[in-house]
């Protein structure tokens, strides 16, 4: 049986207050995105930033991860380790990143264009954040988590893009990673469960410009596109809250 972990409307207050701060550091690590910087020198950017205003970063240590944020290039879909790779012209790349505020957990993520990408790629990411919005305004009281997961799909499928099937939206505030799973894909297979007063979701569709399928690269995290194409990334932390959804990813 899921065990769901409901916020009170006291809690939700701690969360949006995680999740503000952790919008505020990847706008501070987007006005620093430019051809020539490495991945490594964003980390520290994020590291230095969530630090400074008196928190943690969820990513940092989390089984063993190295980095604050993700930074996934290209073909990179998810769980990019910073390093040495410094970014070009025509470049995207997906910026994940948690925020550990008082004990309580956000997460977040934004694919950005490095200076000018192919008008293919510019579609791809705005029908991937698009397609968050969507999936998003079906989180509310009445619906079920697929009523999310289909909406996503619905709005992506037109577009002949791949959809990642294997890594999924869920459960967040009082841990990083908590129960449900939010597929972005109609999976019935998945626990449908009904949406809830105080269900706190990080909703996050991954989208290839090609085939939906991914691996793993030999640093046993960074996932890929297995066909190389590109890939977009969005994520908001969202919580129910009147019956409806309220992002708390927002400054």
């Amino acid at each position: 049986m899921t065990k769901l972990r409901l916020k009170s409307r006291d809690e939700i207050k701690k969360i949006k207050a995680s999740a503000s701060l952790l919008a505020l550091t990847l706008l501070e690590v987007e006005r620093n995105i430019v051809p020539g910087i490495s991945t490594k020198e964003l980390d520290l950017i994020a590291y230095d930033f969530i630090i400074k205003n008196r928190a943690k970063p969820a990513f940092k240590g989390y089984h063993g991860f190295k980095g604050t944020i993700c930074a996934s290039v290209n073909e990179e879909v998810i769980h990019g380790i910073p390093g040495k790779r410094k970014l070009a012209d025509g470049d995207i790349v997906s910026i994940d990143c948690g925020v550990i505020l008082d004990g309580f957990y956000s997460d977040m993520a934004k694919t950005f264009k490095v200076g000018s990408v192919d008008s293919s790629i510019d579609k791809l990411l705005e029908v991937t954040n698009t397609a968050l919005y969507k999936g998003i305004a079906e989180m509310k009281v009445g619906n079920r988590i697929l009523n999310i997961s289909k909406a996503i799909e619905d709005y992506i499928k037109p577009f002949g893009f791949g959809i990642v099937r294997e890594y999924t939206g869920h459960g967040v505030g009082f841990e990083l990673h908590e129960e449900p799973s939010v597929p972005n894909y109609y999976a019935p297979f998945f626990k449908n469960i009904r949406i809830q007063e105080g269900m706190v979701l990080a909703i996050e569709p991954m989208v290839n410009l090609k085939g939906h399928k991914v691996s793993i690269k030999s640093d046993g995290w960074t996932v890929f596109a297995s066909d190389l194409s590109y890939s977009a990334h969005f994520e908001h932390t969202v919580a129910v809250v009147g019956g409806l959804p309220l992002i708390l990813s927002e400054v």
